[in-house]
């Protein structure tokens, strides 16, 4: 079960047999049905979690009841409400499976006891939410910047393949856009 984390680590990351035993203790692992809540608004987060297949979406509802979708996560990804999870507060986020999924959680505490026994996952997290920031602060500059077919292009790279997998619906919202406008983006596109 945990063969898909241990690859994504070993990316980043090298680990002895014994790190390997320490890492793999802490670690929970979840099922979810599709549809069904990882983390809702209001929740407690103390974990954060590595998807090792299906697909989630993490999500604002605002007080008109709308959704803002804020990320996606599918295989070898990494999604909480990371401020909720490192600030200690109440969730603000919703996160749920798009598809049925298995995540790896590991729980703040645990990792925080990681990091004083194998310093060499400060690095590893540190790497990922280095990453994830400048993803996010690029994400904003280009919804700035850049025009809606700008955007669902970026998206399309930063997210392949996984059309197939969400609704467009979804991909518009995260995009901010209609899904008419969505649809008018894919045939100029295909026309091309």
């Amino acid at each position: 079960m945990f063969g898909s984390i241990l690859e994504h680590i070993k990316e980043y990351i090298d680990l002895t047999d014994l790190e390997i035993e320490q890492f793999t203790s802490v670690l929970i692992v979840k099922k979810l049905r599709k549809r069904q809540f990882l983390i809702e608004e209001g929740d407690r987060v103390n974990y954060q979690y590595f998807v090792v297949s299906g697909c989630l979406k993490a999500y604002e509802v605002d007080g008109n009841g709308e959704e803002h979708i804020i990320q996606f996560a599918r295989e070898n990804w990494w999604i909480s409400d990371f401020k909720a999870f490192f600030d200690q507060v109440q969730s603000r986020l919703n996160i749920d499976a798009i598809e049925e999924s298995t995540v790896i959680g590991i729980e703040k505490n645990d990792l925080e006891e990681l990091y004083l026994k194998v310093p060499k996952f400060e690095r590893f997290f540190r790497i990922k939410l280095t990453r994830a920031y400048v993803a996010l602060q690029n994400r904003i500059l280009s919804s700035l910047e850049k025009t809606n077919e700008e955007q669902y292009l970026e998206f399309q790279q930063a997210y392949p393949n996984i059309e197939q997998r969400i609704p467009n619906y979804m991909i518009a919202n995260y995009l901010g856009i209609k899904p008419e406008s969505l649809s008018r983006i894919r045939k100029r596109l295909v026309s091309r």
